[in-house]
């Protein structure tokens, strides 16, 4: 399904925003991962960008220098290169404790495997993922889990939208997300029904 209107005399369609998860349809998802092969890694894929907003080509590109210190613990902040993020733009994510917990668990699960210059994720094939075949690897995830509509950029819009109805600021989450433009940062925020009613009990 694709919106269409005003996008139609420019020349091309936008295919609609992807769909916000609440938590318990995040549980969903990462129940179903713990049913697959690579639960561990599929996991982590899921949590970073539901927990830190990151974009997926973003999580494709981390390495395990990105999250773990060299005395082993997990970093509070991953500093992205320039050549990891969309924009071109380095910039800071910020962990939460609680993911800073599951990228230890995560650490402990691989092993040797976790090398500086190994990509965090990876492949099938043993090797690095494309921000696409990392993006596929999500959707799939979605739609097997029966979250129809759900999508790789659904956990970036569900973190950017549960800190606003948390009451963090849009210019705090603007630079959470690595936006130059707030106005970009509004257009993730979705609003539903429930909001609405408890938006106007506060009137009077």
């Amino acid at each position: 399904m694709f919106y269409t209107g005003r996008t139609k005399s420019l020349g091309f369609a936008l295919m609609p925003q992807a769909r916000t998860l609440n938590p318990k349809e995040l549980r969903k998802a990462l129940d179903h991962v713990a049913t697959r092969p690579h639960a561990a890694r599929n996991r982590m894929a899921l949590l970073l960008t539901h927990w830190a907003g990151m974009r997926v080509g973003e999580v494709a590109a981390l390495r395990w220098s990105d999250v773990i210190a060299q005395d082993g613990s997990v970093k509070s902040e991953i500093r992205l290169r320039a050549s990891q993020t969309k924009g071109q733009q380095a910039r800071t994510v910020f962990l939460s404790d609680r993911l800073r917990k599951e990228l230890a668990a995560y650490a402990r699960s691989q092993g040797s495997q976790q090398q500086p210059d190994r990509a965090l994720l990876r492949s099938q094939k043993r090797d690095s993922f494309s921000a696409n075949t990392l993006a596929q690897t999500i959707n799939t995830i979605y739609r097997k889990a029966g979250l129809d509509g759900a999508s790789s950029h659904s956990g970036r819009r569900s973190f950017i939208t549960t800190l606003a109805h948390k009451g963090v600021g849009v210019r705090v989450l603007a630079s959470l997300a690595g936006h130059r433009s707030i106005s970009t940062t509004q257009r993730y925020i979705d609003v539903n029904d429930d909001q609405k009613r408890a938006a106007v009990e506060l009137v009077g």
